[in-house]
Order: C-alpha cells, then sequence, then structure tokens
C-alpha cells in the first residue's frame, strides 16, 4: 500500500483528513521533534488507528509532506506517484497527484 492510500484509508477510517490531523497534533503539542511513541498512544486511543496507520502519521506530523524519493515511482507496493503526499482530503485530491 503506498503512502498516500494508508492517508486515505485513515480519512476513511476516522473522517479526519491528514492536515487536520498535523492541527489536531500541534494542538496537543506535538511537531517536529516528537517522539512516536507519544503520537502512536494518542492516535490508539483517541481514533482506534493501529501502529502502520499511526506511524503514517507520525512521518506527516513530525516531518510534513514530503518522502523520499526512493518510494516514487518504484513500482512496488509500496510505490507512491509523488514525493509529496496530499494532507488536504482524498476528495479534493488533485487528479494525477
Amino acid at each position: 500500500m503506498s503512502f498516500q492510500a494508508y492517508l486515505d484509508n485513515i480519512e476513511t477510517k476516522t473522517g479526519v483528513t491528514p492536515r487536520a490531523f498535523v492541527d489536531l497534533a500541534a494542538e496537543r503539542g506535538f511537531g517536529p521533534g516528537t517522539k512516536a511513541g507519544p503520537i502512536i498512544v494518542w492516535l490508539a486511543a483517541d481514533y482506534g488507528l493501529g501502529r502502520g496507520h499511526a506511524m503514517a502519521l507520525v512521518h506527516v506530523i513530525t516531518k510534513g509532506d514530503r518522502i523520499d524519493a526512493k518510494h516514487v515511482g518504484s513500482g512496488t507496493a509500496h510505490s507512491d506517484a509523488s514525493d509529496r503526499l496530499w494532507l488536504d482530503g482524498k476528495d479534493t485530491r488533485p487528479a494525477g497527484w
């Protein structure tokens, strides 16, 4: 599953966009430099997310919308189309993103 697909699945499950999760995390004091553990605990307790989905959000919360280019167009199961992730909701993502 691509990184973007993880984020889309999280939105489907929770009704919360990745960008909204970044904002909610900031309200709790989470951001760059925050360790994964506290974020994972929060996401599991409040949203029922498992470790894999939580780790996708940990990346976005702590590192932003960029992913390593090695995951772009690799043709593997984890391949993404872009080195940027769309955070503003799956239904608003431009075609080809």
